[in-house]
């Protein structure tokens, strides 16, 4: 398996978390080879990191290389990394 792992600023909370219900998460739950998901947010609403696990190499790249299309309002897109997912619980 292979994740994505995304990290955002956030300068309007209220407006990315419509974004990622509406859009981001139903988007990212259809793609090949999801697996499962995971967003979270700092206490403050600033900023936020996801984690986005696939089957395999190529569809977590796929997926990776389409993350700036699917940015809400009031987020930033900070980074996005495929990495080798190694050990689960």
């Amino acid at each position: 398996m292979h994740a994505v792992v995304v990290r955002v600023s956030i300068s309007d909370a209220e407006s990315a978390q419509k974004g990622l219900e509406e859009v981001v998460a139903p988007r990212v739950s259809q793609a090949p080879g999801f697996v499962a998901g995971y967003w979270t947010r700092s206490e403050d609403r600033s900023n936020g990191q996801s984690m986005l696990v696939f089957e395999s190499e190529d569809a977590a790249r796929r997926v990776a290389e389409r993350i700036g299309a699917d940015i809400p309002q009031g987020v930033k897109l900070e980074s996005a990394e495929v990495r080798e997912v190694v050990a689960s619980a």
